[in-house]
Order: C-alpha cells, then structure tokens, then sequence
C-alpha cells in the first residue's frame, strides 16, 4: 500500500511543530530554533542543510530540496523510532512544493523527479552516516525516463544504484555481493570498468540486484518512491548510532545528542553521457594549505564514485580542458564561497549536460600543515582575523606537526637498498608512518588496542572501517584519489596515508598484497613491516628511522605562535632534567623551568652507584661521605641548567621519591641471590668460593635494606618532604648543589633566577622545617663564595590538605605548583597506574568517569581544590606565584581551566610547549 497521502492531509496544521523547511526557507528555519547565532542554525538544520539553505540564499545553483530538522532526528529517537506526529505530512508537502518548482512529478512514469536522501549534523562526519541516491526510480519511471532522455544506459546505471545504495544503506544487505553482480557481468561481458557496461548488461545487474534483495530480507525492493523515500528517512535517522558514526564521535570528541538532519534534494545526474561529470574540490589545498583548486572529478558518473574511490579519478585542473563553460563558472562560485563563509570550502558539484549544479558546500577537512598555513595566509590576506586565525588551529593539530618524520638521508638510503615498493601515489595525508600491515579493520582495531602499531591497507576504505583506521598509524590504499573517503578521513585524524598506490595487487582474502619492484615480485603479508610517507605518497618495505621536524623552520607556525604568545595571558614553562631538555624547550618557546627533577639525574648510570652507596650507609658519617661525591655531579647538572635558561626562572624540586626506588628490586634480588648460591656449590677453588661468598653477602645487604625501606604504600609513605626531614643531609647537599651552581654561572654573566621547590608538603610546619635547613645552607654557601643569589623558595601542592591550608602555607611558601599527578591520585585515592590497568578505561566507557583524570584534569573535584588554593594563597600573600607542572600542563581542557583559576604559568614536556602556547592563548580568546 502507499504511504501517499493527500495534499490536505499533508499541509500543516495551525500550531503544529514544523519540523521540514525548504531550501528557501531560511527565516522560518531561523526563527523556529530562535537562532540567536549561525551555530544554532548549524545545530537545526545540520551543517550539510545549513549551507544549502545559505548557497540558495546567495542565488546559487542549487538543486532545491527541503532538510528535515535535527529537532525531529531527536523525537524519532526519543519515540522508540516513530516519525513524530505532522513530521510525514510535512515530507510529503515539501516534496509537493519541490514538484512545482522543478515542473516535474515525484513518481510520474511520464515526467518523472527524482531525489537524493543525505544525512546532515551539526559538524561534519564525512561518510560516516548514510545516503541514497536516486529516490523515485522504479520499473515504471525508469520506462518513462527511457522515453524521456533516449538513454537507457545511463537509467539503467541510475536503477541500479539506487537498488544497490538502498539495500546495503535501507535494507542491510551486505555490499559484497551486490559489486560480486558487477563483478562477474563485466567478466562475461569482457570489459574491465563498470562505464563500459551496456544497457542490456544493467538490465541483467537490476533483475539480479532485486533477487538479492528478496533472497536477503524476504521481501520485494520497494516500487512506491513515497514508501522508498519513508525508508530512506528513517534510515538516516537511524544511522546517527551506527558503529561507524558512534566511533567518529568518540574520537572527534562530538557530543551524541545532536542528533542529524534529513536533506532531501532534487537529483541532478552527473551519468547522463561524457557532457556530464561530478565531482569533489576544496578551494586550498588541504594536504599542504597552498591557495590553489585541489580536488577531483569523472565525466558520466556520479558522486559516490568519487569519494568511495572505487575508480582513479582526473584532477580538478583538467575540468579547464574538458568543460571550460561550467569550470569558469565554478571557479567564480567556490571563490565568492570561500570569501562568504571566510574559510576553505569542501565543495560537491554534478554538470548535467554542461550545467553546472552546487550540491554541498562545508569548511574543509585539512592536515594540520596546511591548517595552521590557511591560518596565517588568510590573515595576512585580511579574511580573518589573527584571533579567528589563532582559532582555526587545534593544538592537537599543533602536536601532529611536531611528529617523527623521515629524513632525506633515510629514503634515499632505503631507496638505494631497493626497498621502495611504491614511487609515486596519492599523498592524502602527510607524515611518516611505520607499522605492520593489516587488511581490514577489525584486526586493526584488535591489534592498536593490543599496542602494536598497524598500517591499514585496503583496496579502498568504506565509512564502515573508520574504527580501524582510528587505530592505525598509517593507511594505504590501492584505489581512490585526494577526495577518496580513506583521505578526507586521514587528514581528519591527522594519520599519514598513501592512497591511488595502483601497482599494488591487495589480496585481502588471503591478507597480503604483491607489487613488482624492478624485476622482482614481492610478497607482503599480514604482520610484515612497511614504512610510508603520506607527504612524498612514497611506500617502504621494512622499518625505517624518523627523526624530530625541524621545530624552528616551521615558518607559519612560529609566526601564528608569535601572535599567540602576544594575545595569551598564561605563562608557559617546560619540565627539563637536563641542559638538553631545558635547550630545546627554550627553542619551542618556554618562558622557563616549571619542574626540573633532581631524582632522574640520579639515576644516570654513572652516579647510581653513589646514590645506592648512600641509600645502604648504615650511619651519618657514611651518607655524608657519598653525598660529598654526588655535590658536584649535581651541581654541573644544575650549572648546565642554568646556562640554558639565561634570565629565565628555573624551579628545582628536591628529591621525591622513596629511596627503594632507587635499588633493584625484591623479587629481582632474591632470584640472584638463588643463583649465587647454586653456583656457590660448583666452586673449588678457595678464592672463586670467597668471591663469591662476597657477592652473597653484598646482595644479603641490599635485600635486607629493601625489606627495610619497603612500605605498604609507598605512594603515601617515606618521600617527599618527609624524606628533607628526616634524611636532612640529602636536602643539604641539593641545597649546596643549587646555590653553588648559580653563583658559579652569575661570575660568568648568567642571569640566574633559581627556585627551590619542596613536594609533597601537607602542613605548615613542615615547610618551616625544611626552609630553616635551606636557610642555613644558603648561609653556608654566601659565606663562602662571598656573595649571593636571590632565590625563592616554594611549595608543591600535591596533597588535598595542602589545598584546605593554603592560606597558612602561604605565611612560608612564596610560590605554589600544583602536582597534578599526585594531587589526582589523592583526591580520588586511587593509584594511577593501578587505576589505568584495571579499571580507569571502563569507567570512562561506561560513562562513570567523562574523561581518564590523569589525562584531562577533573575540574569538579581536583579543580576546587585548586581553585580554592589559588584564593586562599593569595589572601596571604596577594602575588603569590603560581603554576601547574604534572602532565595537564600539556592538555589544551587543562590549560584552559588554569587561565580560568588564573594561575600565572603552565609547565609542561619541552615537546608540548607549542601547544601550550596556542591553548592559553585560544583560553584568553574564549575568556576574554
């Protein structure tokens, strides 16, 4: 039966909700969601019917359609998936208005339209939700559109995509046996591509399509273009949690109740002969932001046979040659687009015997190189400006840029060795990549999850494989160009890939692939190891070396940093232990040290012997001795520092962790000491006996200074400052270490501004102990040398204790650092290792937890406590200093939260100070 209803019934009611508005209906649109901005209209429409209401606005040419709201998406959902009440009604009055305005009838055999069905959300989720194109083809508008055009070619090649669309999309079938149709009628045909099909081969795909479809799902494919036009609604509503979409939220971070909208668009042909084309083009390049027309199409096709990949495609520039009426025209669209909406466009458009048609238009995906480009060069053209600019780059984008590269030297060696196995691709999206072949998404998924980097290769990739190429390091293709759906969602995520590689034969049925390098077949299979630069589209067997980019020939990048750093308000300082780590961050931009820490110069192989020898001293005299040999081990370190950060602030925290840390460990002990016994048995001789005698006992001794020293809770036991007090000896030489080193470099002309930093303190009197122990070293010291430094001397806040005492820590500590690890760990009382690897990833899966703490900071729980210390210290001493140095110095959600507390500095990973920098100043441009 129909689901046809009359055009009274389908007019809406006096003071029913509308949930479907036309093309050309962007005020009602507006004032229906109150839109007080164009993201509230982005948020009704989607992004998709948004900017088709606005091109049509603009006087574009714009097939017309009507979008059927994200509100309505929402009610279907809510409903159990019922279309809510009016909303049919609605589809079916719009499809009316849409059937006057083009003068042709939706399921007429005599003039018949046709349309497509394309999902649409807020933010662009590019294919991971569905479409279906040619809405209204049946046996009988297929016999009248026959008659219509003469061709019965290209209708038979629209029946039966439509077929083909709406049973993988609508009904579920699988997609594989539908291209196994294809597949075995070109072989009995004796073609090679599906344009050199005839009419009479497609009318043996259809009748064999709609078999499938029966034997399938049991029932007949749809003749009523009403019903098929049903279905298709619900199936988009439908695929807003589908696998593929929940992963691509999850892992762009969009939230799952904004639900999508419905566009439903009057079809325009791109297969109607070789007058005819479709294609997909981005007004910048979007792999390296050069401000050229970069894009793809085909003559007589339609759209998904470009983006899917499954044919090579011909550059955008050719269409100059081969159609130069409707390529100047676009030309002057995608301009005035890119002007209006003051981004690069994504734009799809068809020529239908040489008229061009504007189908979608949406700002474009991009690698981070060539977002942080767009951003500068549109500036500087005056488009934007450079607060929009600082806007237009994620720091996430920042930290891709930054990853490992390939060296020249690298390539041309692997070259030179013959193990380049593909020259010259497509090069989707930049970066090196190295992993181990994989051949379909689901073991990529398995095997990123198990820690093991995976490059995805594929004949193509489908919206369905997204999970798998989320884990992948890399992903390599066979088939598809630069608007190929493995590339647009590769620049996405920032993965490198290589796409279009044809002397690749991708067998996945037996997971492995060959390609002849010079005159010999190679075999790669699952598991083996390939290399890939997704910026040359070069592919390497084996695995080949990267190295760190070259931080300061990033020409845009450290100029929009410069415009950052002028509009932040947050400092950025970097954690460094050494003079090489203090270098570079201080080439990445760091305005200083936030946390330099004492306990990993100890654990440099020439000094732990030292530190063990003190750890196992049985009396003072002993301790002091090794400590003696550790001063001027520490105070080069310190001196290196320094030298480094010339007139910059450099905050030394004193040792923090227990001292068993730093001896080898329980289990490890009593194995050597068994197999010291057991070879003791074996000696004869008396001095090999006594030698080994020797070992026994010094191993005996470290065992037994281990079981001294272990605690049921190390993480709340003998460290930190609890160590200053009660081994004050330790504090003293770092103390000396400290000062000694800064008066040496301040003879040498050094601008030096060292901070003294104690962890883990929780009460006041605490810090009164050790300062008096700082106090009288800095005494010694000056006395000594014959002159001074100025110092400060501060305090970690780690403990929530700490935070509820802030103000009365404050009568002593002349600068705060929150230890965010620590301060996390006990907030929650949890261990954070323990947390990670037994619970933590499920919290956050099942929603208990937003985000892992460790990783993004709790802004509810350790938040307060923050908060709270910030006011309390500064009613004691109102310019109190104070900064964040655990790991969410580097997380943009942190940074953005300090600048909110308003604490003076960040400090994070010398790799990470870039981001740092753009996040506070993106904070400032959010905050004011």
């Amino acid at each position: 039966m129909s689901v046809l209803v009359s055009e009274e019934k389908a007019a809406t009611s006096s003071g029913q909700k509308q949930w479907v508005f036309l093309f050309n209906e962007l005020d009602k649109a507006e004032a229906a969601c109150n839109a007080k901005d164009w993201e509230d209209v982005r948020a009704f429409l989607g992004g998709k019917g948004a900017n088709l209401f606005e091109m049509t606005r603009l006087g574009l040419p714009v097939p017309p359609g009507f979008t059927v709201s994200t509100e309505a998406c929402n009610a279907y959902l809510a409903a159990n998936h019922e279309f809510p009440a009016g909303l049919w009604e609605q589809e079916v009055a719009a499809m009316h208005e849409i059937e006057k305005l083009v003068g042709r009838r939706f399921g007429d055999p005599s003039n018949p339209l046709f349309v497509s069905c394309r999902s649409g959300a807020k933010f662009s989720m590019p294919g991971m939700m569905d479409t279906v194109l040619n809405i209204g083809l049946n046996d009988e508008t297929a016999a009248g559109m026959i008659k219509l055009t003469g061709d019965p070619r290209f209708v038979y090649d629209s029946y039966r995509r439509l077929i083909q669309m709406f049973g993988s999309v609508v009904m579920g079938v699988a997609d594989e046996p539908f291209e196994e149709v294809i597949s075995e009628q070109k072989k009995k045909s004796g073609v090679k591509n599906d344009v050199d099909l005839t009419a009479e081969d497609w009318m043996v795909i259809i009748e064999r399509f709609k078999a499938l479809v029966k034997a399938y799902k049991g029932m007949d494919f749809p003749q009523d273009p009403y019903k098929q036009l049903e279905m298709a609604t619900r199936a988009v509503f439908n695929s807003w949690f589908g696998k593929r979409a929940i992963d691509y939220r999850n892992a762009t971070g969009i939230r799952h109740d904004l639900g999508t909208a419905v566009n439903i668009q009057t079809m325009v042909f791109g297969n109607m002969g070789d007058d005819s084309a479709t294609g997909v083009a981005f007004t910048r390049n979007p792999v390296d932001g050069t401000k050229e027309l970069y894009g793809d199409y085909l003559i007589n096709a339609q759209g998904e046979d470009v983006v899917a990949g499954i044919r090579n495609t011909l550059p955008i520039a050719r269409l100059k040659v081969d159609m130069p009426e409707a390529f100047a025209q676009f030309m002057e669209i995608v301009t005035k687009l890119e002007n209006h909406f003051q981004d690069m466009q994504d734009v799809e458009f068809t020529i239908e015997h040489g008229k061009l048609w504007m189908l979608q238009t949406r700002s474009g995906k991009r690698t981070a190189r060539a977002a942080i480009k767009m951003a500068v060069d549109m500036a500087e053209e005056g488009l934007i400006s450079k607060q929009v600019a600082l806007t237009r780059v994620t720091p996430e984008q920042v930290d891709q840029l930054l990853h490992p590269q390939f060296s020249a030297e690298t390539k041309a060696k692997a070259r030179k060795e013959g193990s380049m196995i593909v020259s010259k691709a497509v090069n989707a999206s930049p970066g090196a990549a190295v992993g181990m072949a994989v051949f379909d998404a689901d073991t990529a998924d398995e095997w990123g999850k198990a820690g093991k980097a995976v490059i995805m290769v594929r004949p193509e990739t489908k919206p369905d494989d997204v999970h798998g190429m989320i884990a992948a390091k890399g992903i390599l293709t066979s088939r598809g160009g630069a608007t190929s759906h493995a590339a647009v969602v590769a620049r996405q995520f920032g993965t490198p890939a290589v796409c279009g590689a044809e002397e690749l034969e991708i067998d996945v049925d037996h997971r492995m692939m060959h390609v002849v390098v010079g005159d010999t077949r190679v075999e790669i299979r699952e598991g083996d190891w390939i290399s890939l630069d997704g910026g040359t589209g070069e592919v390497f067997l084996g695995k080949l070396a990267t190295q760190e980019p070259d931080f300061e020939n990033e020409a845009e990048l450290n100029k929009l940093l410069r415009w950052a750093d002028e509009i932040r308000k947050l400092g950025v300082w970097a954690n460094a232990d050494y003079p090489k780590d203090a270098e570079r961050a201080r080439r990445y931009g760091a305005q200083g040290i936030g946390l330099c820490r004492t306990e990993h110069m100890f654990f440099e192989e020439d000094r732990l012997p030292i530190v063990q020898e003190m750890i196992m001293a049985t009396s003072r005299a002993r301790r002091l001795s090794a400590l003696e040999r550790l001063l001027p081990v520490q105070r080069h370190d310190f001196e290196g520092l320094f030298r480094a950060m010339d007139g910059l602030p450099v905050i030394i925290r004193l040792i923090d962790p227990p001292l068993h840390e730093f001896l080898p460990g329980y289990n490890e002990l009593v194995a050597d000491l068994t197999d010291l016994k057991v070879q003791l048995q074996h000696f004869h001789s008396l001095s090999e006996i006594d030698h080994a005698l020797a070992q026994v006992r010094q191993k005996e001794d470290i065992l037994n200074r281990v079981k001294a020293l272990s605690e049921a809770n190390p993480m709340l036991g003998l460290r930190g400052d609890r160590l200053s007090i009660v081994m004050p000896e330790i504090t003293e030489m770092q103390v000396r270490a400290i000062l000694e080193a800064a008066i040496h470099v301040k003879k040498d002309g050094i601008d030096v501004h060292p901070e003294i930093m104690v962890p883990l303190a929780g009460h006041v009197n605490e810090l009164k102990y050790v300062k008096e122990i700082v106090d009288r070293v800095a005494a010694e010291v000056f006395a000594e040398a014959g002159t001074t430094v100025d110092f400060k001397y501060g305090s970690m806040v780690e403990v929530p204790r700490a935070a509820l005492t802030a103000d009365q820590m404050a009568e002593v500590a002349e600068f705060y650092s929150f230890g965010t690890n620590d301060l996390t760990q006990t907030t929650f009382g949890m261990s954070r290792d323990d947390a990670e690897s037994k619970f933590l990833m499920e919290y956050t899966e099942k929603g208990i937890l937003p985000t892992n703490p460790f990783q993004q900071l709790d802004r509810d729980g350790v938040g307060k406590l923050i908060d709270m210390t910030v006011h309390l210290g500064r009613s004691t001493r109102p310019d109190m200093h104070m900064g964040i140095c655990g790991e969410h110095g580097g997380d943009p959600s942190s940074i953005e939260f300090c600048h909110m507390v308003g604490l003076n500095y960040v400090s994070c990973s010398p790799f990470r100070v870039p981001i740092a920098r753009l996040a506070a100043a993106q904070a400032a441009i959010k905050h004011g």
